[in-house]
């Protein structure tokens, strides 16, 4: 999910990212590397911050990393793992909400997103 516009998400890529983010490990795993921010953690971190360790982590990661929603670098003997998502995030929240109460007679303002 790399584009410059968050209004120009097609349908697939969102079904796509959203399908990535449906496991609850891999929501666990994506929301530990958003609260480290932008220097991340290691992969060993990641799985004792999360519970979720070895293989099972090594295959969440790679979804996430398809998706686009995360990075990983090697930093001499260790993985070092980021949320990229932050600009991903904001275009689903966004293709989600772009068109609320767009069918509504009486638009509600409390959902005016945009």
């Amino acid at each position: 999910m790399k584009h410059s516009d968050p209004t120009d998400i097609s349908l697939e890529i969102a079904a796509s990212t959203f399908a990535a983010l449906g496991s609850e490990q891999r929501l666990s795993v994506l929301r530990c590397l958003v609260r480290a921010g932008g220097e991340g953690i290691s992969i060993g971190e990641l799985g004792q911050r999360t519970g979720v360790t070895g293989s099972t982590l090594t295959h969440h990661m790679k979804i996430l990393a398809q998706a686009g929603l995360v990075t990983q670098e090697k930093q001499g003997r260790s993985i070092i793992c980021v949320a990229a998502a932050y600009d991903a995030v904001h275009q689903l929240s966004h293709f989600l909400l772009q068109e609320c109460c767009a069918d509504s007679a009486t638009p509600n303002k409390d959902h005016d997103h945009g």
